[in-house]
């Protein structure tokens, strides 16, 4: 069983399109189903169900896919472990990041890290939490950055960077923006738009705002991103409440009115989350190093 073959699967497994499969791996659509057909073929058995439209995973391609996984895991520690120290750091490093951090944090973090180790191809990747944990446990992402706490995963090691102040972001006008400090109390019957449940910014609300007792706000309308919510605001729509960092721009050009939320739960944390054995990759490592150096730069600066 080739390496080759079981990263060409595990990418028609993700992608369920030999199309897109084929473009991430830089090979010819033929190519992949040939091999595809090779592994199949090794195995034994169909491993992806084309009698319909849909490409699908057959219960045996199911199965294979969290050993594919462990595999190939395996073999980049395998690499990662024989390096030399002092090597320079090199070779592909995947980072991922929610769409805020990809806006306004790991920018700075990309080019730190390029500047000191140009041989390291970086992929960067917007996602939600849950896409970013699940890429990080099956090591198809090195590293990535959310904000609040990590999942309790003996797999996984995560560490806070930072806190950022949550917001309370309001349309021009809007009766709050008169207001120095929000507290909940303030809030009550309120229309607010939220991000759909399960989302990472829906549970800051949730704990800071709806789960605080019978004072808090109404949630007239659910938006599918956080940029997405903040242009919902500028246009009037409702309120919101968002981290510092994405109400800032907005509040600068006088798009919104940003008042901070006062209360137990009114900070939230940049959490850097990798798999623990991967830690000792040179370019992770690397990676590690330099993001608590950006950051701890930047709340120095912050302070002062």
């Amino acid at each position: 069983m080739e390496l080759r073959h079981l990263r060409t699967f595990r990418a028609v497994a993700r992608t369920l399109n030999l199309t897109k499969a084929a473009a991430e791996l830089h090979y010819a659509q033929s190519s992949v189903t040939e091999q595809i057909q090779t592994l199949e073929a090794e195995l034994g058995t169909l491993l992806f169900d084309r009698t319909r439209r849909k490409l699908s995973l057959t219960p045996a391609g199911e199965r294979l896919v969290g050993y594919a996984d462990q595999v190939l895991v395996l073999v980049e520690e395998a690499k990662a472990a024989v390096e030399d120290d002092l090597v320079e750091p090199s070779g592909p490093l995947v980072i991922g990041a929610l769409e805020t951090l990809c806006s306004h944090r790991v920018p700075e973090l990309f080019a730190d890290y390029r500047g000191r180790w140009p041989k390291v191809r970086i992929s960067l990747k917007e996602g939600g939490r849950g896409e970013l944990y699940s890429a990080v446990q099956r090591g198809e992402m090195d590293v990535c950055f959310t904000f609040g706490d990590a999942p309790d995963d003996p797999e996984l090691t995560s560490e806070t960077l930072a806190t950022d102040q949550l917001m309370i972001i309001t349309p021009p006008g809007h009766p709050l923006a008169a207001l120095t400090e929000v507290r909940v109390r303030d809030l009550d019957g309120v229309g607010f738009l939220a991000t759909p449940p399960g989302c990472g910014f829906r549970a800051m609300l949730d704990q800071s705002l709806l789960n605080a007792g019978p004072q808090g706000p109404v949630i007239d309308a659910e938006v599918g991103s956080l940029a997405a919510l903040c242009r919902c605001v500028t246009s009037g729509v409702g309120c919101g409440l968002v981290p510092e960092i994405a109400a800032r721009d907005h509040a600068a050009r006088g798009d919104v009115a940003a008042i901070p939320l006062q209360g137990s739960n009114s900070r939230t944390t940049v959490t850097m989350t990798w798999l623990r054995r991967q830690e000792n990759k040179p370019s992770v490592a690397a990676l590690l190093a330099t993001a608590r150096g950006v950051f701890a730069s930047r709340a120095a600066v912050t302070r002062s």
